[in-house]
C-alpha cells in the first residue's frame, strides 16, 4: 500500500434534493455504466437481426419485471413495453441500418431524436416520458453489447450512486441489500421518486458536484431527509449520524406501539385510519386489525397487469383461462370479481372502497385513453373516460356489484366535475345490478361515492348526490395551484399548505358534518405527519394512507390536541 493510499481522504459532502426520506449508512456502489464493447458492424441484414434480438430481449426482461412489480411499477413498465412495440420508435433505426449504420448507432440516434421531442414539449406529461425513453435506450444498447443486467447489482449494506436511475433499473435492485440511492439527475416528482417513496427507499436526487471521483467501497452517509450524501465521513459526522439513526429507530418502535390501538386524538376523539391499496398482493404483509378498512383501491392494477401471469388469471392474448375475453383484451367481469372479492375477504367485515378505473393523465392505457390530447391531466380521464366508454365501465360495475354480496364494498368514482356525471354513473350502476338480478346472479348495489379533486366539485359539493366523499389531495393541490405535481420547476408553487387548498378541504368536511355524509382524504397529505394536523384542524376524521404509514399516522393523531370537531 502506498503512502497516498494510506492517507485518509477528506470528508466530502454532496447536496441534492430529498425525493424519498430516510437515513442509511453503508458503502458506496458507484454505477459507472460501461461504454459499449467494441463491436465490428456486420451487413445491414446482420445489424437488423442484432437489433431485432436486442429489442426482443429488452421486451422480455421488462415484461418479467412488470409481472413482479406492484401497480405503480407495472404502469410504468407497461408504458415502456407499449413504446417498444410501437414501430414508429424503431422504424427510423432500421432505416439508418439499411443506409449502413451499425445497430447501436442507429438505435441511439433514433431514440435521442424522440427524447429531444419529448423534452421540448411544453407539457409535464411528455417531459416525464423522456425518462422512459432513456431507460429503453440504455437497455437495448446494453443488449447489443451483450452486457448482463446483473453486473450492476449492489451488494449488502450498500448505497447506490449513479448518474441516473431509470424505473426498470430501480425495480431490478434488491432494496433490502441496498439501503438507498443518490443520483445526479432526476427530480422529486419523477417515476423513480414515486417508486422509492412507495417502498420506503431513501433517495436523494439532483446531487451537485462531480460523482465521477467517487469510489466504490468508500464509507458514506445518506441523509435523504435533508438531501445530502457524505462520503468518507469524519468521526464526528459518523457519531452524529449514528445518533440520528438511533433516534429514528426509536421513533419507529414508539410509533409501532400504536398499530394495535384504535386511532384517537390526545383529546380522545376517534379518527378512522384506512389504507390505500395499489396491489392486493401487498395485503399479505398487512394485518387487517391495524386499520379500519380500505379507503382507496386503485383498480388500475387490473388493467395494467396484462402480461399473462397468474395475478389476473389471463393468458397473453388477454383472454381468461375459462375462454372468456374482456373488452379489447381488458380484464373481464370474472377476473375483476375475483380481485374485488379477495379485498372484501381480507378486510374481515371492514369497509372496502374501490375506485373505478382512473386511467388518463399520467396513467395512459393503450387502446383506451386518448392519444392526441395536448394536456392529458385536463382531458378524458377518470369518470369522464368511463362514461365515454360505458362498455368498459359496465363490466367493472357488474363485477363490483357481485363482490358487494361478500361484504361492505363501496364504489368511488374519480375526476368528477358536474352533478350530472354522478347521476349518469348511478344510472349505469342501477342498470348493472338489474341485469345481474335478471340473470339470477347474486348482486348488491354498493354505496356510490365520489372523489373530490376538481376545485369546481369542492366549491359546489352540496350539489352532488353522493353516499360519501373522498378528497384526492394530490390532484386537488395541482388544480388549485395550477402547478403540475410532476414539474420540479414549480415545486414551490405546488403547496398543500396553500390557504385555498385548506379552505376547500374544510369546506368539504363541513358539508359532510352538516349533511351526515362521510368525508375522507386519501392523498399524500394524509400520510405526512406535518400535514395531518392541518387536516384534523380542518375537520377531517377519516384518512386513508399507505400501509407503511399506518404506525406513524396513528402516532401523529395521538399527539394532536386541537382541531375542529
Amino acid at each position: 500500500m502506498t503512502a497516498e493510499q494510506r492517507r485518509p481522504r477528506p470528508e466530502r459532502r454532496l447536496t441534492g434534493q430529498s425525493a424519498s426520506p430516510g437515513l442509511a449508512a453503508g458503502r458506496l456502489v458507484v454505477d459507472r455504466r460501461a461504454a459499449l464493447a467494441e463491436r465490428v458492424a456486420g451487413t445491414p441484414a446482420e445489424e437488423r437481426a442484432a437489433l431485432d434480438a436486442a429489442l426482443a430481449a429488452a421486451s422480455e426482461r421488462i415484461a418479467d419485471l412488470a409481472g413482479d412489480a406492484d401497480a405503480m411499477g407495472g404502469e410504468i413498465l407497461e408504458f415502456q413495453l407499449a413504446l417498444l412495440e410501437d414501430s414508429a420508435l424503431s422504424d427510423p433505426a432500421y432505416t439508418m441500418i439499411d443506409d449502413g449504420a451499425p445497430a447501436p448507432d442507429a438505435w441511439a440516434s433514433a431514440i435521442d431524436a424522440q427524447i429531444d421531442d419529448y423534452e421540448a414539449a411544453g407539457d409535464d406529461y411528455f417531459r416525464a416520458r423522456a425518462d422512459d425513453l432513456r431507460d429503453l435506450k440504455d437497455r437495448v444498447l446494453a443488449r447489443l453489447a451483450d452486457a448482463e443486467d446483473g453486473d450492476r447489482v449492489p451488494g449488502p449494506d450498500s448505497i447506490l450512486v449513479a448518474a441516473d436511475l431509470t424505473p426498470s433499473r430501480f425495480l431490478e435492485i434488491d432494496w433490502i441489500r441496498c439501503l438507498g440511492a443518490a443520483v445526479a439527475s432526476g427530480s422529486a416528482s419523477s417515476h423513480v421518486a414515486m417508486l422509492a417513496r412507495a417502498r420506503g427507499v431513501p433517495l436523494v436526487v439532483g446531487l451537485d458536484g462531480d460523482i465521477a471521483g467517487l469510489e466504490t467501497g468508500a464509507p458514506a452517509l445518506l441523509d435523504a431527509v435533508d438531501g445530502t450524501l457524505t462520503v468518507d465521513p469524519e468521526a464526528e459526522s459518523e457519531h452524529a449520524f449514528a445518533g440520528r439513526l438511533a433516534a429514528d429507530e426509536a421513533a419507529r418502535a414508539e410509533q409501532a406501539a400504536y398499530l394495535d390501538r384504535p386511532a384517537a386524538t390526545a383529546a380522545g376523539e376517534a379518527v378512522a385510519v384506512l389504507i390505500n391499496v395499489d396491489d392486493p398482493a401487498l395485503l399479505d404483509a398487512v394485518d387487517p386489525g391495524h386499520c379500519d378498512g380500505i379507503g382507496l383501491t386503485r383498480t388500475e392494477f387490473l388493467f395494467y397487469d396484462r402480461d399473462g401471469r397468474e395475478r389476473d388469471g389471463r393468458d397473453r392474448d388477454g383472454r381468461d383461462r375459462d375462454g372468456r375475453g374482456g373488452v379489447d383484451g381488458l380484464p373481464d367481469e370474472e377476473t375483476q370479481y375475483r380481485a374485488y372479492a379477495r379485498l372484501v375477504a381480507w378486510a374481515e367485515g371492514r369497509p372496502v372502497t374501490v375506485r373505478t378505473l382512473d386511467a388518463g393523465g399520467d396513467k395512459p392505457l393503450p387502446g383506451l385513453t386518448a392519444e392526441d390530447e395536448a394536456d392529458p391531466f385536463l382531458g378524458l380521464r377518470g369518470l369522464r373516460l368511463s362514461l365515454a366508454r360505458p362498455d368498459v365501465f359496465k363490466v367493472q360495475l357488474r363485477a363490483l356489484a357481485r363482490a358487494a354480496v361478500e361484504g361492505p364494498l363501496k364504489i368511488m368514482v374519480p375526476m368528477v366535475t358536474a352533478p350530472e356525471e354522478m347521476a349518469e354513473a348511478a344510472a349505469l350502476l342501477d342498470a348493472a345490478v338489474s341485469e345481474l338480478e335478471a340473470e339470477g346472479v347474486a348482486a348488491r348495489r354498493p354505496e356510490l361515492g365520489m372523489m373530490v379533486e376538481v376545485p369546481a366539485a369542492a366549491l359546489s359539493v352540496d350539489r352532488f348526490d353522493a353516499a360519501f366523499f373522498s378528497i384526492g389531495s394530490n390532484d386537488l393541490v395541482q388544480y388549485v395551484t395550477a402547478a403540475g405535481r410532476g414539474n420540479r420547476h414549480v415545486a414551490r408553487v405546488y403547496d398543500p399548505r396553500h390557504p385555498a387548498v385548506l379552505e376547500l378541504i374544510a369546506r368539504v368536511a363541513s358539508h359532510g358534518r352538516v349533511a351526515g355524509v362521510e368525508v375522507s382524504l386519501c392523498g399524500d397529505m394524509a400520510g405526512d405527519p406535518e400535514l395531518l394536523g392541518l387536516l384534523l384542524d380542518a375537520g377531517l376524521r377519516t384518512v386513508s394512507v399507505a400501509p407503511s404509514a399506518l404506525a406513524r399516522t396513528k402516532a401523529a393523531i395521538a399527539a394532536h390536541g386541537g382541531g375542529t370537531g
